[in-house]
């Protein structure tokens, strides 16, 4: 089997199952004082500073959650209700505004409309993209002169379908100069590029997309930055997100963190992979198309598209011959649809209909890029010699 995938989930690493193997055997509760309450304590710590090293954070700026989508809402809403609490002393410190690019993962879209309903006086905008799916930083500008109150922005810190690296530094100094909040969206780019969370006020990541656990992930909040928990019980985490804490979970993604500590020869063995595949498949079939080609993309991530062989059936196809791939984003119940990225990129919705996605990771080898290239050319020698049979029986 050949898995090009990962940017759905990599597979678990082998330093992830031993750590989580390890913390299943301690029977205690982070929470409790005795000996074995202070073992799964100090797992929970450990964990903490691996997380916050790959991000460029403090340790005690990490919340452990349940995934990266939850991270999202945290922060949103979070941000939103915590701005509430500086309202007495200064109006300009309320969210009004909110914007979120028009390539953003769903579960920062999704949320961000849903703010407006919790609380009325915010305004929710998009931000549009340039052709090669890179923010417009001047609609941005404009877009912060514009109101009152205070703005949160929300942009990745590269896309997880085309792997389009997005210009953190150039937003976070216009949202600073406008006072505005930034939340970034680093699930896609945790050990894939170097992160700098001094940039942004909140910062999300996901376990799964790194090699460890799916199910768990973490929201990094900076140092005065407004948050209020959205789940409340117990007090865990200084009271920012209730609920005795995932032990296995958050040990596998301390291990997955901690083993992209070093990770440039990683990404350069990756950034080859890559290179590789588009270079075959390009030779192979001339008319494919790699979107963003030319421009800076993470090192493990090719969307493209073969004219004329639609997603669904390359999919299906390439299954069979054992190479897994996606056709974009994988958090849509397994549904095969057009990418909103590349529609706001402006691709013609026939030609998105074709894309589909390659991503590489640490488990990945030459022999998958071979394999998949292989998989595709037969994929549309088929598709051609159905559609002329086609023509000849018409």
């Amino acid at each position: 089997m050949h898995y090009l995938d990962h940017n759905a989930t990599s597979p678990l690493r082998p330093e992830s199952l031993s750590a989580m193997t390890h913390a299943l055997t301690i029977s205690g509760n982070p929470s409790s004082v005795h000996a074995n309450g202070r073992a799964a304590r100090a797992i929970v710590e450990e964990a903490r500073e691996r997380v916050a090293a790959l991000a460029g954070a403090r340790a005690e700026q990490v919340i452990f959650t349940s995934g990266a989508t939850e991270s999202n809402n945290l922060a949103l809403f979070g941000a939103a209700e915590g701005s509430l609490a500086d309202d007495s002393k200064s109006e300009t410190r309320r969210i009004t505004r909110v914007f979120v690019s028009t390539i953003e993962h769903n579960s920062v879209l999704v949320a961000a409309g849903r703010l407006a309903e919790r609380f009325p006086w915010i305004r929710v905008a998009t931000l549009p993209v340039t052709a090669n799916g890179v923010i417009d930083l001047e609609a941005l500008r404009v877009a912060l002169r514009e109101g009152k109150g205070r703005a949160l922005v929300a942009i990745m810190a590269a896309n997880n379908e085309t792997g389009m690296v997005q210009p953190v530094a150039e937003i976070s100094q216009l949202a600073r100069e406008a006072g505005a909040l930034l939340l970034v969206d680093a699930v896609p780019a945790a050990g894939k590029m170097l992160l700098d969370f001094s940039f942004c006020d909140y910062m999300t990541l996901s376990a799964h997309k790194l090699g460890g656990p799916q199910g768990v992930g973490a929201l990094i909040v900076a140092d005065g930055a407004p948050l209020v928990p959205q789940l409340v019980g117990g007090g865990q985490q200084k009271g920012l997100r209730a609920g005795t804490e995932n032990l296995s979970g958050i040990a596998g993604f301390g291990a997955a963190a901690h083993s992209l500590r070093d990770a440039e020869g990683e990404r350069a063995r990756l950034a080859h992979l890559t290179d590789h595949f588009e270079l075959a498949l390009k030779r192979a079939i001339p008319e494919a198309i790699v979107f963003g080609e030319g421009f800076k993309r993470l090192c493990s991530t090719t969307c493209f598209a073969v004219p004329g062989v639609t997603a669904e059936t390359a999919l299906i196809g390439m299954d069979l011959d054992g190479v897994m791939m996606s056709s974009g984003s994988t958090c849509s119940s397994g549904k095969v649809a057009v990418s909103h990225v590349l529609v706001a990129m402006g691709v013609d919705e026939a030609l998105a209909s074709c894309a589909l996605r390659a991503s590489f990771g640490w488990s990945s080898t030459m022999n998958d890029v071979t394999a998949a290239v292989a998989s595709l050319v037969k994929l549309r020698e088929r598709v051609r010699a159905h559609s002329s049979n086609g023509k000849e029986a018409a």
